[in-house]
């Protein structure tokens, strides 16, 4: 398995199933990754929907565009999935193949400790999203 070099430029171990993470949390939200404000506000869509999974609101992220037209159940499974694919670990990200089981509802969508992945997060991005 080749080591993760992602901050230095280099492609990762399962990098495509982490960017399937990212886009399927951009269609749900109907956002972009990054939201455009000053760099030192910069808030990153996988931040803002780990932030959510913790406090127990990762509907929140849904496209308000969308109102009430949406299957609750599915669209929890896609952003549970999304999360599971861009761990910041490729270890931990599940294969291609697993993805498409989950999504399928043939698979068990994995669980994942959401208290390891916010320790991550310093206080001042936490109080960001929190405005």
């Amino acid at each position: 398995m080749a080591p993760e070099y992602a901050m230095r430029g280099y492609l990762t171990d399962k990098a495509d199933v982490y960017s399937l993470g990212i886009v399927a949390l951009e269609i749900v939200s109907g956002k972009s990754n990054t939201s455009h404000r000053a760099k030192e506000d910069t808030i990153y869509l996988l931040d803002w929907a780990l932030f959510l999974k913790e406090e127990g609101t990762l509907l929140d992220l849904v496209d308000p565009s969308l109102g009430q037209d949406y299957n609750e159940e599915e669209v929890i499974t896609m952003i549970n999935v999304a999360l599971l694919c861009s761990d910041v670990s490729s270890a931990v990200r599940p294969t291609m193949s697993s993805v498409v089981s989950m999504l399928e509802g043939k698979a068990a969508v994995q669980d994942f400790d959401i208290a390891d992945k916010s320790k991550s997060m310093d206080e001042h991005k936490i109080a960001r999203l929190k405005r």
